[in-house]
Order: C-alpha cells, then structure tokens, then sequence
C-alpha cells in the first residue's frame, strides 16, 4: 500500500502513479489499453497474444495488483478490469487535493481514501505531529487498515514524503508511527526529500528534519534518501535542462522508484522484493538509510547517441553525477548495494561480470567485513524511458555527512533557541529537541565507526574472535 502525505508527498506520488500507470499500459482512468502495449513493443503486433501468458493475460498486467486493486472485475479477464490503486492521500491543507483532483489522475483515486485539513501546518512539524494532525490521523489510519484488509497478502507501505515542511515531516511521522503500531510485521518503506544546502525552502528545516530523523530512525525499515540539490545538478548538468521545474524533479524521483519496485510489478529471472532488499542491505537495524541513483539519465538529443550495454548503465548508476542525493562516494564506504537491471533478455552472466568488475575496481569504496555485498536483480519489462536501465540502492557511509550538516544547522539554532516558541506553543517540550539531536549525532557516531572497522587476521585459532572485533 501507498500512502503520500504532505505537498511534496503528494506530487512526487503523483509522479510515481502517473509512470506506473505507463509501464502498466493504463489510462489515467485505469483500463487497460493494448495500444500502449503494442507501441512500447511489448507485443508482435500479428500476433497479440504473444506477449501473454496460458491466461491470455499480458506481462504488464501480470501482477499489476500489486499496487492496484481490481473493482468490478466479476467474470471479467484482467485485461477487461478497471484498476483503483491501493492509495492514500493527505494532506492539512484542501489545496493539494484540489489540484489532484483536478488533473487527469483525478478520477483514478478512491475519494474515500482523499484525507485533509483545512488550517495547515504552516511549516511547524509539532502542528503535523501533535494538533493539527493528531486530529486527522485516526481517520487516516481506519482507511489504511480497510486497504489492508482488502489486499490479499499484504506485504508493506510505502510512504512519500518531505522532510523540510510540517505537514509531511510531522503528519508523515505520526502516520509512520501508527501505522508500525498497527502492522507490527510488515515492511515500512518511506521516500523521503531531504533539506539540501543549497535549495532551502524554510529557515525551521533544520529542526523539522532532525526531529523526522529521530521517527524515521526509529520506525521506518527501508528509508531512500532524495535532495533536491542532487537532482537539480541531474536536471541542468546531466539532462542539459534550463531551469528545471518540481514536475520534472519528480520524474526523476518516479523513474527511481519505478525501479526500486519493478521487481514486484514484473516477472523477472532474479526477482527481488522489500523484504529481501532489507535483508541483504541493512545490516545494523539503525543503518537502514539508502542511496538511490538511476540510469540512463539522458538528456532527449543523446538518447539515440548512447548505446545502453549492461556496462554503459552499470558505470552510469556507479557514477556520482547520477546519484539522487548531494553526498561524494569518496566520502564513506559502500556497506551494501543492490543493483536492479529492466530491458529484455538481459544477460545475468553479462550483469555479475559487471558487479565483479565493479567491486575489484573499487575495492577501496566497500567495507571490507562483508564480502560480496552487491545483490543484483533482472527484470524482464524495460521502462518506459529506454529500452533498459538500472536503478542502484546503496547502504553508504558517506550518507553521515547529510546528517553532519543538520546537526550543524540545527545546533546553530537551537543554542540560540530561535524560533522554538511557535513549536513549545504547540506543546512541545525542549526536551524532544535534544533528544531527538542525540538520535542523529548518534547515527553519524555509528556511521564512522563501521566505516573505520576493520578485520583483525590473527591466525585460524582467533577466527571466532574476529566476528567479535568487527
């Protein structure tokens, strides 16, 4: 189940609908339309059933159910059903669910699963986290539970949101919280925007974001990282885009999470799901912080100039100029990655020829005490954007000095206690503020300490002892 949450949550999810529904070959009222299917090659136009499956059902609708449930289907066939995706809006301020519900998407969503306030969180995250949204959420968390009970093996949520504002930092948070209370043993899997120091939108963000962290660090499982910084450095360096608008950053963000979730949506040869791309990444429970990157990432003269080999879009995802947060690789070490690769009849021999390129070539970049910590993945439908690309999730230490930079901010203004009357006004104690400063200097503790670890070769009798020293 998705749920988006705030302004920014909202058009980023926006964004990952609008691109699911092209891989899924949907019209923006959820029906099937083998048009698309034909144009994206998918089908031999002769023969239309050559892209189906005993059922006559095609690939891109395999398991579309995964984000959508299927209303009235009946005796229906799949490709006959109208899709509803399994979705939850909110917002505190009706503004961003007008524009939703004006835009062509606007018919596609459950109006029952629309939720929002009417005064706003004026970009205070105790009004998200304590007034205004405490005052929403109950409902909010009823509808995520009939979703739930709808679905027929609910594997997790999904959440979209920033973490600058109120609404999405705070609101999100809380909803993150019940939502961990409520479904104790599914996957939580949040897409979060993080404050960038170059693209500032408020001067509380600091402290929004720091207080965010402290719930994140606490109740999310699976956290991947954007900046707008980043993907503006995309936007103008790399797509060759004069002054970028937030439709086109989201895209990006969309093309990323596409990737992230094809392996759900579309039969593959090494499938992967969140559950698995937790275990094979996370391995402290507090280090559950992700880099995304994606590739290709081509400006529209160049698309036809590049041809996209499984090594031109490995060295793409690999490369800092694609990846969606502002941080250096030369900064930390990679403590896991996980590469996913869509395009047909993609290699998997070709593709682990390239993982072990990458990891002797790099050798310095990872951790030294897990070895081949690279999981790849190959899903046979290829996006809408390019015949194949990959998207790259990384488990980085170079990821502490985001939060290096916060706690710098944020220390800045709190000794002073600037601006902390408008969030003690809505019952806050400044006791949370500290704590919630000690969670993030914390991570950025434990973040060095793995990346200075180190395996101590003391002779085979020790060997039981060099788990013990890592």
């Amino acid at each position: 189940m998705h749920a988006q949450v705030g302004q920014c949550g909202n058009q980023v999810g926006c964004a990952f609908w609008n691109a699911v529904l092209a891989e899924h070959c949907l019209t923006p009222t959820g029906i099937y339309d083998p048009d698309k299917n034909n144009i994206r090659g998918n089908q031999d136009l002769a023969n239309p059933q050559a892209d189906a499956d005993q059922d006559g059902v095609p690939d891109v609708l395999e398991k579309v159910d995964v984000y959508f449930s299927i209303k009235n289907q009946g005796d229906q066939t799949k490709s006959r059903s109208t899709f509803v995706p399994r979705c939850m809006i909110v917002d505190l301020e009706p503004g961003t669910v007008d524009v939703i519900k004006a835009s062509p998407l606007g018919t596609l969503f459950k109006p029952d699963n629309m939720k929002f306030g009417a005064n706003g969180a004026g970009n205070n995250w105790a009004k998200g986290h304590y007034t205004e949204g405490a005052e929403l959420i109950e409902e909010v968390v009823q509808k995520c539970r009939s979703e739930a009970e709808n679905a027929e093996a609910l594997q997790g949520f999904q959440f979209c949101h920033s973490l600058g504002g109120g609404t999405g930092s705070g609101l999100g948070t809380l909803l993150l919280l019940k939502i961990r209370d409520a479904f104790p043993d599914r996957m939580l899997c949040t897409y979060s925007v993080y404050p960038s120091p170059k693209v500032s939108d408020t001067v509380v963000e600091p402290y929004n974001a720091v207080l965010s962290c402290h719930q994140l660090l606490e109740n999310s499982e699976e956290t991947f990282i954007v900046d707008n910084e980043a993907l503006y450095n995309i936007a103008t360096n790399v797509l060759k885009q004069t002054g970028p608008t937030y439709t086109e950053l989201n895209g990006l963000i969309a093309q990323a999470m596409c990737g992230v979730t094809s392996s759900l949506r579309f039969p593959g040869q090494l499938n992967g799901d969140l559950r698995k791309l937790g275990v094979n990444l996370v391995p402290f429970p507090r280090l559950h912080f992700f880099l995304p990157s994606q590739a290709p990432l081509l400006s529209q003269q160049n698309t036809d100039l590049v041809r996209l080999t499984i090594q031109e879009i490995t060295n793409q995802v690999w490369s800092k100029r694609n990846f969606f947060c502002n941080v250096s690789p030369n900064e930390g070490k990679v403590l896991a990655a996980s590469v996913t690769y869509r395009g047909k009849s993609l290699s998997a021999e070709e593709v682990d020829e390239n993982t072990l390129k990458i990891q002797t070539k790099r050798e310095d970049e990872f951790v030294e005490w897990i070895p081949n910590n690279i999981k790849t993945s190959i899903v046979n439908v290829p996006p809408t954007t390019s015949t194949s690309s990959g998207t790259f999730v990384g488990n980085t230490t170079a990821l502490k000095g985001i939060y290096q930079r916060l706690a710098t901010q944020f220390g800045a203004m709190y000794k002073r206690k600037a601006f902390l009357h408008w969030y003690k006004g809505e019952g806050m104690d400044e006791m949370e503020f500290q704590e919630a400063d000690k969670n993030v200097r914390d991570l950025i503790t434990e973040y060095q300490d793995k990346e200075d670890a180190t395996v101590e070769v003391s002779g085979d009798e020790n060997e039981a002892d060099e788990d013990e020293s890592i």
